[in-house]
């Protein structure tokens, strides 16, 4: 790709990235125009650096907020916002620059726990970073709680101090508890095998009452799953993109993150299977059925956006990054507003899946296969939606007359 540039010139710690920034803004697929805009805003960035004598040792997010702080006083460039500089700081780090840590952060002792914790949850228990993020969020103010103040707190914890906390939680936010209850006993399991706790306390959170399996899966009916993949303008990108994602979804049940993970060498086209990367680091094999990969190949051949990622579904907009699990969501939800069926969750499509499989006559072991559960126990929820099959074992009530 190749453009006219009007000659700026440059000055400062930022000159000897300028140009290298410049070719990676065209390479991830900026406009001209933007491009032009990124430019400016390094030149004056730069400059400004240099009269206020800042080497590139010192440079990172903060020196930016200092920049356009200085910019609004002077009444100029009011629409920089810390945002616009993401490219910026991704390149840096891309080319190993490494960036200052944002000024007056301090590390507390809290937070190398959670840290430890976080690295924990990865080697030892396999978790994606998404559910370790999670768990970190859940127990954070616990073991802010204990750790105020710079005080450890943590060898003289007690079972009464922790069910303590977690009825007062339960009192403040109910909704935290499905969370918080097995994050805080896998923090308090990873406390005794670190030796930060003298004994085994996990045991000591209280029990949340949870049935399983007590509601009924929320499937779609056909004509509603046929709406949504209707509502997808194929003669656009983004159509043709979401038409592909919404087939995966309804057709073999993909979790969001899976759809999101999926790279161009997930996909055996001769073999005609997927490679499915799941919960943890399991990867399992799924049939590629024709009608899903068809939509594969109408995007990617006609429709994707050149760039490096090998995730088979980017982002529509510059840079041609890969779709985060939430960018997915959000998929389902325009979907789901063009089509009128107002609030959708993604999660719906993958209920949808397993119902039209059973069906269509799969068994509840085929349809968990397809879904890989790790139980047989999690698939047979759907045998409560398999009408045909419950009013053959139903008993007649006593004193009611059999209906043919």
């Amino acid at each position: 790709m190749t453009w006219s540039r009007a000659r700026l010139e440059i000055s400062g710690p930022l000159m000897p990235f300028e140009e290298g920034f410049t070719k990676w803004l065209g390479h991830k697929g900026y406009v001209p125009t933007a491009v032009r805009t990124h430019q400016r805003r390094v030149i004056h960035l730069s400059q400004w650096m240099q009269t206020t004598g800042l080497e590139i040792t010192e440079f990172g997010p903060a020196t930016v907020e200092a920049f356009i702080a200085a910019q609004c006083v002077d009444g100029r460039f009011k629409d920089w916002k810390a945002g616009s500089w993401a490219a910026l700081l991704e390149y840096l780090r891309s080319i190993g620059v490494p960036l200052a840590a944002p000024a007056g952060h301090v590390v507390t002792a809290a937070d190398a726990l959670l840290r430890r914790y976080a690295e924990y949850e990865a080697a030892e228990r396999g978790l994606a970073a998404r559910s370790i993020e999670r768990n970190v969020c859940a127990v954070r103010p616990f073991v802010e709680c204990r750790m105020r103040d710079g005080q450890g707190g943590l060898e003289q914890l007690t079972a009464g101090e922790i069910t303590e906390f977690v009825v007062e939680q339960a009192r403040q936010a109910p909704r935290s508890l499905a969370h918080l209850v097995p994050a805080l006993r896998s923090l308090l399991r990873y406390l005794q095998v670190a030796g930060a706790i003298p004994v085994g306390l996990a045991s000591a959170v209280p029990t949340m009452a949870r049935w399983k399996l007590a509601g009924l899966p929320k499937a779609l009916p056909s004509g509603q799953v046929r709406a949504l993949l209707a509502s997808c303008d194929l003669e656009t990108e983004i159509g043709q993109r979401d038409f592909a994602i919404l087939t995966m979804l309804s057709r073999l049940g993909l979790r969001i993150g899976e759809i999101a993970a999926l790279r161009l060498e997930d996909i055996d086209w001769r073999r005609g299977e997927l490679t499915i990367t799941g919960k943890g680091p399991r990867c399992e094999r799924l049939p590629l059925p024709s009608d899903v990969g068809q939509a594969i190949v109408s995007y990617l051949v006609g429709w994707r956006p050149k760039t490096d990622t090998r995730h088979v579904f980017v982002c529509a907009r510059a840079p041609y990054g890969h779709m985060s699990s939430t960018t997915v969501t959000n998929v389902v939800a325009r979907a789901a507003r063009r089509a009128g069926l107002g609030v959708l969750h993604a999660h719906r499509l993958r209920h949808s899946a397993a119902t039209a499989m059973l069906g269509a006559g799969a068994s509840l072991e085929e349809i968990g296969q397809v879904l890989r559960h790790r139980t047989a126990l999690t698939t047979t929820i759907y045998a409560k939606v398999d009408i045909g099959s419950l009013r053959r074992i139903a008993r007649t009530w006593p004193g009611s007359q059999v209906v043919a």
